[in-house]
C-alpha cells in the first residue's frame, strides 16, 4: 500500500521537483526532497492545511511565493521527468522514509552550518547541504503516520 494517492502525473512532477531541488545532491539526496513532499500531503497541519494532492504540495503559494523554489525561478523544474528520477518518487510515493527527512516538513541549503531552529520548527538532520526540520512535538500527528 502507497504511503499517498497519486496518479502517473503526480510521479512525473514529483520527479521533476526531486531533480530540481536536489540533483546536486544525488539519489539519496532526491529521495529526502521526495519525502518532504509526502510529508507535507500526509501532515494536514500547520502550514500544510488542506493540501489533497501532490500538485497541491508542488505548487502551494505562501506569503506570495510558491513554496518550492524551483516552481518559481523555474530551472530543471520545467524539463522533462526522466526515468531514474521517476523510480526514485515512486519509491517515495510507495514506501521509502529515512532520517533526516523521515519526518521533515521543511528543508532549505543556507550556505553555512545548519541553524538549530527555522522557523520555530527544530533541526532534524543534514544531508550534504540540505538542513532538514520537523514539526515541533505535538503539533502536527498527521507527518508520523506511515
Amino acid at each position: 500500500m502507497a504511503r499517498v494517492k497519486y496518479r502517473e502525473s503526480d510521479v512525473n512532477l514529483m520527479a521533476r521537483m526531486m531533480r530540481a531541488e536536489a540533483e546536486g545532491e544525488g539519489k539519496l539526496g532526491m529521495l529526502m526532497v521526495g519525502n518532504v513532499i509526502v510529508n507535507r500531503l500526509k501532515a494536514n497541519c500547520l502550514d500544510f492545511v488542506g493540501l489533497r494532492s501532490i500538485e497541491d504540495v508542488i505548487f502551494q503559494v505562501q506569503g506570495g511565493n510558491y513554496s518550492f523554489e524551483a516552481v518559481q525561478k523555474g530551472n530543471v523544474f520545467y524539463n522533462r521527468a526522466r526515468e531514474s528520477e521517476k523510480r526514485l518518487a515512486r519509491q517515495t510515493l510507495e514506501y521509502w522514509w529515512e532520517h533526516p527527512s523521515k519526518f521533515a516538513l521543511w528543508y532549505f541549503n543556507p550556505y553555512a552550518p545548519c541553524p538549530p531552529t527555522w522557523y520555530d520548527q527544530p533541526f532534524a538532520g543534514q544531508y550534504k547541504q540540505h538542513c532538514y526540520y520537523e514539526p515541533q512535538a505535538n503539533t502536527c500527528e498527521g507527518v508520523y503516520r506511515f
